[in-house]
């Protein structure tokens, strides 16, 4: 298919392309990994309906908006990475000997893949990269195999050719948010070797749990609150309709405006759905602390939700900004879009994962 490595080996400088049920997303940067520079940041709200369980249901009218977004804001490059949600990829670590050459672990990785995945290995897109040597056992490595159903990854393709973009990067959405979390985990839990982080990324319908230890990814699960209830209280409060209502929402200056009676039943239940994912995590994994919250998506922006939850769950707890410490190219230093920057956190990683 011509698309590069799920894990971004070796791939140009690209733009991370984050579409959702809440729209598009789309981040731009330069430098390096070590020290990035903002050069774009756009968005385009979609209709409802358009995204649907994270399948691009209307094809034509999401490439046109793709289309309509780099035209508006005339962005010459072409080459784009994307993500699949992390339900439709199956991830699982394993080991290899660590002597094989790169075909004949190929051939291994297969083989392992064969025994853990429901589906024919020709009906799939399959990748794998070394994570590092076994700790018990020294002639073999550790392998992170991640597996989609081909007809996924074509869908994500045929999206960026209709909007005349080249997906050159498909990503695991789980780790592009990741890619972006660490750098501000190394600014917030300093001199920690394997801080653990949780991210909350609270979207339209539902809110992703994701702990990371360190550099491994410990817990990754969804949530049944997220940010269209209460962008449904406000159409209904002030009769308008659901997109100013998320304009509402989203946008800080107006959102002061909202009345207690609107903000604090929608605080309340999400912080309260939080708290009993905290308990299971606490009850099924070896998870006991929290050194560090960040709380991200459209449904974070809500005046008092990070306070709450920091409270709550008894830790500190930050309304993430994933271009925090970036350099910002002149044309950005004065961009209205930064206000709601907790909505990027996923096209900033894809665009990290461009500078890898």
């Amino acid at each position: 298919m011509n698309l590069k490595s799920f894990f971004g080996r070796g791939q140009e400088k690209v733009l991370g392309l984050d579409i959702s049920s809440w729209g598009i997303k789309l981040v731009g940067l330069s430098g390096t990994l070590g020290r990035p520079v903002l050069e774009l940041l756009a968005s385009t709200r979609l209709p409802s309906g358009y995204i649907v369980g994270g399948h691009v249901v209307k094809l034509d009218h999401v490439a046109e908006a793709i289309r309509f977004t780099l035209h508006e804001h005339r962005v010459s490059a072409r080459k784009v990475a994307m993500a699949l949600p992390s339900s439709a990829v199956i991830i699982k670590k394993t080991m290899v000997d660590a002597d094989l050459s790169p075909r004949d672990r190929q051939a291994q990785v297969e083989e392992e893949a064969r025994q853990f995945i429901p589906f024919p290995l020709e009906e799939l897109s399959l990748d794998y990269c070394i994570v590092g040597k076994n700790q018990h056992r020294t002639d073999m490595v550790d392998v992170l195999i991640a597996a989609a159903r081909r007809d996924r990854v074509q869908e994500l393709q045929d999206l960026a050719e209709m909007a005349e973009l080249d997906a050159s990067v498909v990503e695991v959405q789980s780790h592009a948010l990741w890619m972006a979390t660490k750098r501000l985990a190394e600014r917030y839990v300093p001199d920690q070797a394997n801080p653990v982080v949780l991210l909350l990324k609270v979207g339209a319908a539902r809110t992703l749990m994701q702990i990371t230890v360190g550099d491994t990814m410990v817990y990754d699960r969804e949530q049944a609150v997220g940010g269209d209830q209460l962008t449904q209280r406000i159409a209904e409060q002030y009769g308008i309709p659901m997109d100013t209502a998320e304009i509402k929402k989203v946008t800080s200056v107006m959102a002061d405006d909202l009345a207690p009676s609107l903000l604090d039943p929608y605080i309340s239940s999400t912080v309260h759905v939080l708290e009993r994912g905290m308990q299971f995590v606490s009850s099924s994994t070896p998870i006991n602390k929290i050194d560090h919250i960040f709380l991200s998506g459209g449904g974070a922006l809500v005046p008092g939700l990070t306070d709450a939850l920091g409270k709550a769950l008894q830790r500190p707890c930050t309304l993430m900004n994933p271009f925090e410490a970036m350099g910002l190219a002149p044309r950005m230093r004065n961009e209205r879009s930064l206000h709601a920057a907790p909505l990027f956190v996923g096209a900033c990683g894809l665009a990290l994962r461009g500078l890898v």
